[in-house]
């Protein structure tokens, strides 16, 4: 939304708390705060970093302004959400709450925004998590429920000395613990013992309050200990379990019980669903009996079902005409209630019966995850949203979708006690442990249940807290498996599934992971795996198992042609599984605003058509995941073969020889070329336009440009449509700043580069490395080698904290080792300036690899492209072979300049130069 609709939306409806989340434009939260701020000058106002990139910007600007009250950091857990508002609640409601129910006060001291952004959802997890468990003790005892809930503890959170005496000397009497950072402000100068300070304070007072010193330096420990406190360490990988271990409340939440006229109990509804189908049954004189108590709409309001609550409250036993027609006008309104809630959303397994595409179901409870959140999403925006007029032409939705929240892979780590078996142990090692610890006895009664009614192929993908948001590059590093699920007995299928699941459970300390969480300053302790599990798009053909189109689409095109608009976006497709076109094969581009716009001359689609295709193997009986990896299942065919199956029909054209031209369908006699012509130039259904729809559709909604992974199944449906289904979403963001290049204005001389192919925006002046592949000694059949040396390179680089600019010949990322460098990103994670260049006889071709670009574009790593064809674009090798040189090996190497080179991307006109700056 606009800042205007936000202030009309505060102007006419009343809000307890405004939460503003930074996007593209760093100035507009400290706007639209002040504007509100001047009509509502006691609304409380937070505001929400979900990236580091601005961290500075906020942490000098919050304050020193009263428009907004609080900074947060967003670490890619919904659990923050959570937090805010219970933390308004608790500042609102300590006072009376302390006053009616002799509630306990937990005190936070804590400066900093981003530690406190991770405490707070950690502690009010803590406290509603030990509650939770603590009310299973408390059966069916209304009362005492309620009480538990009413005495919960309440979180105060402090910042400064000063706060915090202000804080302790109102509550200490009902302080139930402190938990303090050491150094923080006193008198608005830091002071670095005020922790220790404050602590002799409070004991002072309060001989016997439980404290926790939490530091960044581990010398504290010591003086934590004189002061008979409890200490942990800041950077502890276990700083979350070791919180959670000082921690023990309550908390309450009740069932509905069932009872006569005269108020005895017939039966109890544990859950929503229960509910439902205990209305069918208990007699009509206890649905009279809490009817005429208004019982039924006040146990909805407390379980947050409002809308429903409300539509019942009103109605009373005279506007029927009898207790019967009351029970079923009221499960009618529940049915139908139940059935608008779970369009397009995510339900608990526990809550829902019929399997289907219309919503994603939970399977165990914590945050989704990244591409969690990106399926829920597009789930909700599908079945919410109007595609102008296209559901009459192509079916839009998602496959069956379940996912396992992060909480099961918490408790998958405590209970195997992974952290201390793992420990120095190579990957390997590390699989055969995950594979051999056990999941929970509940998820793996769900996962049976749910096999009962999937008898296809699954795709089970994993999605980590921070894989595929905003600026967190992690696509590609965790892993997907793709399994038959076609074995004999339910058993075998099971034991397929929950290995592959605690495989991405693994995933997360695999090496390519923590070479990548260790260039980007990221723990593993901090990652969350959540799993998601989908039927897999596609038909089989002859023991194969594909789609018969698989794809991505960005809405920003960093590589437009003739009349396009980098706004406009590109897509890429191929025929059978998706897994070839993230890997970075000859798939086919296209733009999905001018299909009919050919990008490639006839000379050129023959020589890059599409050769080979993915497809699940579903012959394979013998599949070993553990030892052959994320892939094990899939096999590489010839397209001949998609041809046999009769897949090909509408996605190739045939190159006519005598009158060199493309012959649409299979008709004719020649080689095949797949380009989609029958689809995207005759229309045989509109792909490109639901994707351009679709991707305008969630840009808008996200309000950053993004990808889609999308597959089609050109099979009819029942209602006779071929199906589009969305399979993820990624955000895509870079630094939005304004730079202009002028060509006429370049001195040769000192620049290093320049080029009008260029991806990435901005400036940047701390570079001086140059990693390079020495164009004398490249031979395109040693790239995988090159690849290694490079790998060698970019550790040492990380290890130095070193940043630098990568070059070299044809596509950096692709799968296909003759077309360029075949590494993953872990291997060249250092680089900030990637630059592709062609050399006669090995013609550039820009990377388009999905895992590739993601990471590129969330990384805020330029990528630039220089074509020998075009005269205006240089590198001056003369230049960079005078500098100092590092490293020389076999095929690259390494050169620093005596001082940061400068480096100006200007994204909007796709231009970039790096240029030495004077001594």
């Amino acid at each position: 939304s606009t800042q205007e609709d936000a202030i009309d939306l505060v102007n006419s409806t009343r809000f307890d708390l405004v939460v503003i989340m930074v996007g593209l434009d760093q100035t507009e939260p400290l706007e639209i705060s002040k504007k509100i701020k001047t009509k509502y000058p006691d609304l409380p106002i937070y505001v929400i970093l979900n990236n580091k990139i601005n961290a500075k910007y906020f942490e000098d600007l919050v304050p020193n302004t009263t428009a907004i009250d609080k900074l947060f950091y967003w670490f890619g857990d919904s659990q923050i959400f959570f937090t805010l508002v219970k933390l308004t609640e608790d500042k609102v409601n300590a006072d009376n709450d302390i006053k009616v129910g002799l509630v306990r006060i937990i005190l936070l001291i804590e400066d900093s925004p981003m530690y406190y952004s991770k405490f707070l959802p950690i502690l009010y997890s803590a406290v509603f998590g030990q509650v939770q468990k603590l009310l299973v003790d408390a059966g069916n005892n209304e009362l005492e429920k309620l009480s538990r809930m009413r005495s919960r503890p309440k979180i105060m959170l402090a910042t400064n000395y000063e706060e915090a005496i202000y804080i302790f000397n109102k509550y200490k009497d009902h302080l139930l613990c402190v938990i303090s950072d050491i150094e923080f402000e006193k008198e608005g100068i830091m002071d670095k013992k005020a922790g220790l300070k404050f602590i002799k304070y409070a004991r002072s007072y309060r001989k016997d309050l439980p404290v926790l010193l939490q530091s960044s330096e581990i010398k504290y420990a010591k003086k934590a200990f004189e002061l008979n406190t409890v200490f942990i360490d800041k950077n502890s990988e276990n700083l979350a379990n070791d919180l959670k271990s000082f921690l023990s409340f309550y908390l309450g939440f009740g069932d509905f019980v069932f009872r006569d006229k005269d108020g005895k109990k017939i039966a109890v509804a544990h859950t929503f669903r229960e509910f439902e189908q205990l209305l069918q049954t208990v007699p009509s004189e206890s649905i009279l009996f809490h009817a005429l108590n208004n019982q039924f709409s006040i146990w909805l309001m407390a379980r947050g079902e409002i809308k429903l609550a409300k539509e019942i409250n009103p109605l009373s036993l005279t506007d029927f005409k009898d207790v019967e027609q009351m029970r079923n006008d009221f499960i009618e309104k529940i049915k139908k209630y139940r059935e608008e809630r779970k369009r397009g959303r995510v339900v608990n397994f526990d809550e829902y019966t019929d399997i289907s595409e219309k919503n994603i179901i939970a399977l165990a409870s914590g945050s989704l995850g990244g591409k969690g959140r990106g399926l829920a999403f597009i789930n909700m925006l599908i079945y919410n949203v109007d595609f102008s007029g296209l559901n009459n032409q192509i079916n839009i939705c998602t496959p069956k979708t379940f996912v396992i929240g992060t909480d099961e892979y918490e408790d998958f780590v405590i209970k195997n006690k992974i952290f201390e078996k793992i420990l120095k142990k190579d990957y390997n090692t590390i699989k055969q442990i995950f594979v051999k610890s056990k999941l929970s006895g509940q998820l793996k009664n769900k996962l049976k249940a749910i096999l009962i009614n999937l008898n296809g192929p699954l795709a089970v993908r994993s999605s980590s807290l921070s894989e595929d948001s905003l600026t967190q590059p992690f696509a590609g590093i965790f892993e997907t498996y793709i399994i038959p699920n076609n074995k004999p007995s339910l058993e075998e299928r099971f034991n397929d599934l929950i290995k592959v699941i605690k495989l991405i459970y693994a995933s997360v300390f695999s090496q390519r992971a923590r070479k990548y969480f260790e260039a980007i300053n990221h723990k593993v302790e901090d990652e969350k795996m959540a799993v998601i599990i989908q039927e897999l798009v596609g038909k089989q053909y002859n023991g194969y198992f594909y789609p018969h189109i698989s794809g991505i689409a960005q809405s920003y095109n960093y590589y437009p042609l003739s009349h396009m608009k980098p706004e406009e976006g590109f897509a890429i497709a191929a025929v059978g599984l998706g897994v070839y076109v993230v890997d970075g094969g000859n798939a086919y581009r296209f733009s999905p605003k001018y299909p009919k716009t050919e990008s490639y001359t006839i000379k050129n689609l023959l020589n890059s058509t599409q050769l080979k295709f993915y497809a699940l193997d579903l012959n394979n009986k013998d599949i070993d995941f553990l030892s052959e990896g994320e892939n094990a299942a899939l096999v590489s065919l010839d397209i001949s073969e998609a041809e046999k199956h009769g897949t090909l029909t509408h996605c190739a054209s045939v190159y006519d020889i005598d009158n060199d031209r493309l012959i649409p369908g299979l008709s004719a006699y020649g080689p095949r070329v797949i380009n989609f012509a029958n689809i995207l130039k005759y229309d045989y259904l509109p792909l490109a336009q639901t994707i351009d729809i679709i991707l305008e559709t969630i840009k808008k909604a996200m309000g950053s440009p993004v990808e889609i992974e999308y597959a089609v199944d050109l099979s009819k449906n029942d209602k006779g449509l071929p199906s589009f289904y969305l399979l993820q979403i990624k955000p895509l963001i870079g630094d939005q700043f304004n730079y202009q290049i002028k060509p006429d204005k370049i001195s040769k001389t000192n620049t290093v580069l320049f080029t009008k192919t260029s991806m990435g925006n901005g400036k940047i002046d701390n570079i001086s490395d140059i990693v390079y592949v020495d164009t004398d000694f490249f031979n395109k059949l040693e790239t995988k080698e090159i690849a290694h040396e490079i790998e060698e390179i970019n550790e040492k680089l990380i290890k130095q904290n070193i940043q630098y600019i990568l070059i070299g010949p044809g596509r950096w990322g692709t799968s296909e080792r003759f077309l360029g460098i075949p590494v993953n990103w872990s291997q060249i994670s250092n680089a900030r300036i990637i630059v592709e260049m062609s050399l006669d006889n090995f013609p550039l071709d820009a990377s388009l690899g999905s895992h590739f670009f993601h990471n590129i574009t969330t990384a805020n790593v330029g990528y630039f492209a220089i074509n020998s064809i075009n005269s205006e674009e240089f590198i001056n090798w003369k230049l960079i072979k005078e500098q100092k040189l590092i490293y020389s090996g076999k095929y690259v190497k390494h050169i620093k300049f005596a001082k940061p080179l400068k480096i100006i991307m200007d994204g909007k006109n796709r231009t970039s130069i790096i240029y030495k700056k004077q001594l």
